[in-house]
């Protein structure tokens, strides 16, 4: 976690402000699961340079890890390559002499030429011509890449932000009425019951849904049942909840 502005004239690098705001994320990212000893809190000033890529003789009480020594610890995950196609659209563009060129990018799966993919919701089919990334093309594509991928007989009203594609041959996305989710609630005025429609940003999606059945309330961090068919959750609960 990098906290930054630390010169701001108010804090001027001191160390109280530093302890309070750790404090107080430490207490979110617990809500949410992660231990907060095995998180690195590093103060920094993105406008001076503090902290950022060398020590910094106006944060000498510090004695943890640069900005970049704390990037570079970081394990990098194992990309999903195994897992079917996703590729959420951010956006969709007509491009002269080229034609419909989605963008997204792969979450899971891999993504080539010649592979004929589903747009869903909406169950529309075609062959992938190429794929593209910062104007230079690509063999594959795999998860983390934002790419353009140029399609076959589809227009730019066929295709929009949010919809899904994945490999015809392997699984594709397709369109669901109803999903079960794992939910936190971190800040909520009042209870939450059955009924409750929130809208939802899942990727590029954004659309309303309900909470049509709360199934059970669990414990955050093992997953475990502690409670069946609950008639509310409030803040810092955790629940299995069928949406609609």
């Amino acid at each position: 976690v990098a906290i930054n502005k630390m010169d701001e004239k108010s804090v001027n690098y001191g160390q109280a402000r530093f302890d309070e705001i750790v404090k107080e994320t430490s207490s979110f990212v617990k809500k949410i699961g992660y231990n907060p000893e095995k998180i690195n809190f590093v103060p920094i000033s993105g406008w001076a340079g503090d902290n950022m890529l060398e020590k910094s003789p106006n944060l000498s009480w510090y004695k943890g890890l640069t900005l970049l020594e704390a990037l570079d610890a970081i394990t990098e995950p194992k990309r999903p390559t195994d897992k079917p196609l996703r590729v959420p659209l951010q956006d969709v563009y007509k491009i002269g002499g080229i034609g419909t060129v989605p963008v997204g990018r792969v979450e899971t799966g891999v993504l080539k030429p010649n592979m004929v993919v589903v747009f869903a919701p909406g169950n529309l089919s075609t062959e992938v011509k190429s794929v593209e990334m910062h104007h230079v093309a690509l063999p594959e594509a795999t998860p983390g890449d934002n790419v353009g991928f140029n399609v076959k007989n589809l227009s730019v009203k066929d295709i929009r932000r949010g919809m899904v594609a994945g490999d015809s041959k392997n699984d594709p996305p397709r369109e669901t009425e109803s999903f079960t989710a794992q939910v936190i609630i971190l800040n909520h005025p009042g209870q939450i019951h059955a009924g409750y429609a929130p809208v939802l940003d899942c990727h590029t999606a954004h659309i309303a849904c309900k909470f049509s059945e709360l199934l059970s309330k669990v414990d955050r961090r093992t997953g475990q049942s502690v409670e069946d068919s609950p008639k509310n959750v409030k803040n810092g609960d955790a629940a299995i909840v069928k949406l609609t």
